[in-house]
């Protein structure tokens, strides 16, 4: 099945809500370096997951992010303004997380905007999707649960565990792996006391992916499933630059569990170069052919698999919506309670 950009309303695009189409909404909220990659990840993402399902995508973006007016007039091309979204009819919501400027994130210049999404999504949606700093902030609007800092930022592909027995992770065995890039993460004492549901556990990394279910199904992900295979590489040359140009103390860690032996090297050896002559021009030495060579996505199988787990319960839902005299699909009616047909693969 397609999937469909709806860059702009029309009566064609409207039409296919009444077919076998769920319509998301993405809330890019990535910093101007990175929202074009994000918005290409997540789309390539859907693309591969929606097998069984059209989707029709809507991009939006929150004016209170940060922005270079360029970007923020290439985004006005494709992406709706935030205020678009309330009186929208979308069946899903994706929103992603962006690079934290303040040790609180109520003091960052879009919490306001970013806490009516929460409240809106929680009233309106069938299900939502919130990734890292957005996962942050929905459990601290709704909950009150304060991200922690992390002694250094977490970097690195994790291999996860299945905590628990849940539809979203009937795709997952064991040695699962995940990307993770945040330099805060959450406590699993206080999410499960708040009554989420932790799903998967990232080894010494914390927990990866949790769930609730209000009147919408939300997913929480500390991880990044969508990332590609260069993502951490590209990252970690930003930090590395960001070091050189003294917009940083400490030269940053090797992402953890992501460089063969020989990339790894070369990252070790430019290293000193830096340490022996910090200058932001040595950033032209940086040895990208070498780190990326060999560099492989195995998290991608998973990642699709996510998505496509939760395609099926959007379009499940829809289809709920019927008269009712018509006869419910009960393999959708408490979803995603604990089934005898789900069983976690270990």
């Amino acid at each position: 099945m397609p999937l469909l950009l709806d860059t702009f309303p029309s009566r064609a695009t409207a039409e296919l809500r009444t077919s076998n189409c769920v319509t998301v909404g993405l809330i890019n909220n990535m910093p101007d370096a990175a929202v074009e990659a994000t918005e290409r990840q997540f789309i390539d993402l859907m693309r591969a997951a929606s097998s069984r399902v059209v989707v029709r995508l809507q991009l939006f973006s929150i004016p209170e992010i940060p922005c270079e007016d360029a970007v923020r007039h290439d985004l006005g091309e494709r992406y709706r303004d935030i205020s678009q979204i309330w009186d929208s009819h979308i069946d899903g919501l994706i929103v992603t997380g962006t690079e934290p400027r303040e040790r609180y994130l109520k003091d960052e210049p879009y919490w306001d905007a970013l806490s009516r999404v929460v409240d809106w999504a929680y009233d309106h949606t069938t299900s939502a999707i919130w990734s890292c700093l957005a996962a942050h902030a929905a459990v601290l609007r709704i909950d009150g649960i304060e991200r922690e800092p992390a002694a250094d930022k977490v970097s690195g592909v994790f291999e996860c565990g299945t905590v628990a027995q849940h539809p979203m992770t009937i795709h997952a065995a064991a040695g699962l792996r995940v990307p993770h890039s945040r330099y805060n993460g959450l406590s699993e004492q206080a999410l499960a006391a708040s009554g989420y549901r932790i799903l998967t556990r990232a080894g010494n990394a914390g927990v990866d992916m949790f769930a609730r279910q209000e009147k919408s199904f939300h997913l929480f992900l500390q991880g990044h499933p969508e990332y590609e295979a260069t993502t951490l590489l590209r990252e970690y040359r930003r930090d590395v630059f960001r070091y050189l140009n003294r917009e940083r103390e400490n030269y940053p860690a090797l992402p953890q569990n992501y460089f063969g032996e020989a990339a790894a090297a070369a990252a070790r050896g430019f290293r000193e170069l830096a340490y022996a002559d910090r200058r932001p021009e040595q950033i032209d030495g940086f040895p990208m052919e070498q780190l990326q060579a060999g560099l492989e996505c195995p998290w991608r199988p998973c990642a699709v698999g996510i998505y496509e787990k939760w395609f099926e319960y959007l379009s499940g839902r829809k289809s709920d919506r019927r008269p009712l005299t018509t006869p419910r699909r009960r393999a959708w009616r408490d979803w995603p309670i604990n089934r005898p047909e789900v069983q976690v693969v270990r």
